[in-house]
């Protein structure tokens, strides 16, 4: 797997981003390119913001149990998968802004490097490896810019 610590690496990654358009076709779902970054976006925010909160107890036990292998498992996602309700984009959404951001926090993710991701805590899954956050974040968008076909 790729990785979002490695330079070489997210250039690639913000290579296939910036081959998106507004009106770049899906190959499958139902989000436009805009609808998906902004989508992708919101793992970033969790992070690095305070826009989501945490869910309560009973919430981040079954996410533990039952979605975090998923989450940061090698195995790929499949496609048209179900998704927690914060991550449903359902309005439109301006994609230039999006794009911006999402280079952003990829860019951000990168100079915190690798070493400030061990043992952070993530709102829905408690302390992830480095490794774990890697795969969250580079799994997740990765699914989705094959959705776009780039």
């Amino acid at each position: 797997m790729k990785s979002v610590f490695k330079p070489s690496d997210v250039e690639e990654i913000i290579g296939r981003i910036n081959q998106l358009t507004p009106d770049t076709g899906r190959l499958w779902g139902t989000m436009t390119p805009a609808q998906m970054l902004a989508h992708c976006n919101v793992a970033y925010e969790m992070t690095y913001g305070d826009e989501h909160k945490r869910p309560n107890f009973f919430i981040r036990l079954m996410m533990k149990l039952f979605v975090k292998n998923v989450v940061v498992g090698a195995k790929p996602y499949p496609k048209n998968n179900q998704t927690a309700p914060q991550f449903v984009i359902k309005e439109k959404r301006d994609f230039g802004m999006e794009k911006q951001r999402m280079l952003a926090y990829i860019q951000k993710t990168l100079d915190f490097g690798e070493s400030h991701f061990e043992q952070k805590e993530n709102l829905s899954f408690g302390k992830l490896s480095a490794q774990e956050w890697n795969i969250l974040f580079y799994k997740h968008l990765d699914h989705h810019l094959r959705q776009f076909g780039v």
